[in-house]
């Protein structure tokens, strides 16, 4: 949830893991060697590591970023210069793509995710935060915040239709924040997963003292209907917010989540499925950089086992792009060249596109 907020409340970071062909995360990836990680070399890296050659794909022409920018709650899309991770220009004339009608009027934190199973390179959805803060507050968006997540779908990359807000909470939330998803291989759906706080069933009204701050989770087929939000990582009494996931293989994931009590980006890994253990490489105390939150990772369309993560850094100029070929590391991660990035752009995620969605984007938005 990328923003410039302090966080009077303590809650609920409500991650969703949709039962579709593709799964809503909150896991993002966080950048910045700090130290020298003895795990690095760990059985659990060797195993996630020892395929990650594979993820190259001579296939794809570029990257498609959707980001919502400064104070500006809506959501724009910018295209990578070729395969070049690290270069990007503002579609549209730098004009919004999408502009919410409904809820509070702003969106944050967009997630554009492609279709999987059936809807495979057929359909693509962007998610995101229902929040404008200009009309409200920090306080009061936590407390009484919206309990929905914006959804807009697409067949092509071009046109954006039946835009909705779904409610994913019941009564005891605060707020809904940071969908992302990510899709469940063992159940065939999407996992949504969202960050929220939540309140006991007693305080009606929200203004008492929450819970600390988990990630939760849900499985959708379709981002219309949900099934009841369980949790997924509660790390009490550490608040956790901003879940990246970067698959590895058929088993193995890394996750990207900022502690928002120590204000840094940290890394875990599993080698057991996306409901498995997880664990920190380097130990409790490791983490990729600090000062940055809304961690987004994608691998590199060209380089076998290089992975790339962006950083916001909400206290300055937003997103930095760091790189790595050992994702699964806390002190692997090193700065990208920001010659061609651009300034200011907020959490967000990218995408990896065809030559043929490559050219279209091109032809309709620059």
């Amino acid at each position: 949830m990328a923003s410039t907020r302090t966080h009077p409340l303590r809650g609920l970071a409500v991650a969703l893991l949709l039962s579709l062909s593709l799964s809503l995360s909150c896991l993002a990836l966080s950048a910045g060697a700090r130290s020298v990680d003895p795990a690095s070399a760990s059985s659990t890296n060797r195993a996630t590591e020892s395929d990650i050659a594979k993820r190259a794909d001579p296939s794809l022409a570029g990257y498609l970023g959707v980001f919502f920018l400064g104070a500006d709650p809506y959501v724009y899309f910018y295209l990578s210069t070729g395969n070049n991770p690290v270069a990007f220009k503002a579609l549209n004339r730098g004009a919004p793509v999408m502009r919410p009608t409904k809820g509070t009027g702003g969106v944050r934190d967009p997630s554009i995710i492609a279709g999987s199973g059936a809807d495979a390179g057929k359909k693509w959805y962007i998610i995101g935060t229902d929040l404008n803060i200009g009309k409200t507050t920090w306080d009061a968006s936590q407390r009484t915040g919206s309990k929905g997540i914006f959804v807009w779908e697409s067949t092509d990359l071009l046109t954006w239709t039946n835009e909705r807000l779904v409610t994913v909470e019941d009564s005891t939330a605060g707020m809904v924040w940071a969908p992302d998803a990510i899709w469940d291989p063992a159940k065939g759906e999407t996992v949504p997963r969202p960050l929220g706080i939540q309140y006991p069933t007693s305080d009606t009204r929200h203004t008492g003292s929450p819970s600390n701050i988990r990630i939760r989770y849900a499985h959708t087929r379709d981002f219309v209907t949900f099934t009841t939000p369980q949790t997924l990582i509660d790390k009490a009494p550490t608040d956790v917010i901003d879940l990246s996931i970067l698959q590895i293989n058929a088993t193995s994931y890394v996750r990207f989540l900022k502690d928002e009590s120590k204000k840094n980006v940290f890394a875990e890994a599993s080698s057991s499925g996306l409901f498995g253990t997880w664990t920190r490489p380097g130990g409790s105390g490791a983490y990729i950089a600090s000062g940055v939150e809304g961690p987004a990772a994608f691998w590199d369309n060209e380089v076998p086992g290089k992975a790339h993560l962006l950083l916001d850094f909400y206290g300055g100029d937003g997103y930095r792009p760091y790189e790595s070929t050992a994702p699964g590391s806390n002190s692997a991660w090193a700065a990208s060249s920001r010659s061609a990035f651009p300034a200011n752009l907020r959490h967000g995620s990218v995408l990896p596109v065809t030559p043929p969605l490559y050219d279209a984007l091109r032809a309709k938005w620059a």
